[in-house]
C-alpha cells in the first residue's frame, strides 16, 4: 500500500474500519468510553457487509433473502401461518410481508386459503413447488454461508455464535424496556 493509500484507507494496518473510528473518537474526546462502539459498530458493519454480499443460491433461484425467509418460515414451522404470524417469524413489517407474499403467490410458491370463520384472515402455505424449492436451496444456502464464515476457525465460529446468542437473548428480553 502506498503512503497515499494509507492516508485515505480508514483501516489501520491489520485492523478494521471500526478500530480507526474508535481511534479518531479517542483523539477528539480522550476520555470517551468507546467500548460499546467497538461491539455495536462491528456488529452493524458485519451485518451491512453480509447484506451487501450476493446470496448466490437465492439469486440463481430469483429470490431475495427476505422472500426466502418467508418461504423458510412456512417450511420450518410445518403448518399454515397468517401474514401477521409470518411478520413475527421473520421480523418484518406487515406491509413488507404483504408485498413479498404477492410476488411469491404469483410465482406459484405460496398459496392463500381464507378462514372459514373470519374472511379478513388468510392462511398461507407452501405449494409443492415452494416446498421443493426451499428443500433444494437450503443446503446450497448453508454451504454458501459456511464459505462466508470460513474466515473464522470452527472454535471462533462457535464462540461467536455463543456470544451473539447470549447478546440476542438478553436484548430480546430487555430491549423493549430500553425504549423511551
Amino acid at each position: 500500500m502506498t503512503a497515499t493509500n494509507r492516508e485515505t484507507d480508514p483501516r489501520p494496518q491489520g485492523g478494521d474500519t471500526v478500530s480507526a473510528v474508535v481511534r479518531q473518537w479517542q483523539t477528539v474526546h480522550p476520555g470517551l468510553d468507546t467500548g460499546p462502539m467497538e461491539i455495536i459498530g462491528r456488529v452493524n458493519r458485519c451485518a451491512a457487509l453480509l447484506q451487501q454480499a450476493e446470496d448466490a443460491p437465492l439469486r440463481r433461484a430469483g429470490l431475495s433473502r427476505p422472500e426466502f425467509e418467508l418461504l423458510g418460515a412456512l417450511r420450518r414451522t410445518g403448518h399454515e401461518l397468517t401474514p401477521g404470524e409470518l411478520a413475527r417469524e421473520t421480523f418484518s413489517s406487515g406491509a413488507a410481508v404483504t408485498k413479498r407474499l404477492k410476488r411469491l403467490t404469483e410465482l406459484g410458491l405460496v398459496e392463500r386459503r381464507g378462514d372459514s370463520r373470519d374472511r379478513r384472515v388468510a392462511h398461507l402455505r407452501l405449494t409443492d413447488a415452494g416446498r421443493e424449492l426451499v428443500d433444494e436451496i437450503m443446503p446450497e444456502q448453508l454451504a454458501y454461508e459456511t464459505a462466508v464464515l470460513s474466515v473464522l476457525d470452527p472454535q471462533g465460529q462457535s464462540e461467536l455464535a455463543g456470544l451473539l446468542g447470549e447478546l440476542l437473548s438478553r436484548l430480546e428480553g430487555t430491549l423493549g424496556a430500553l425504549r423511551v
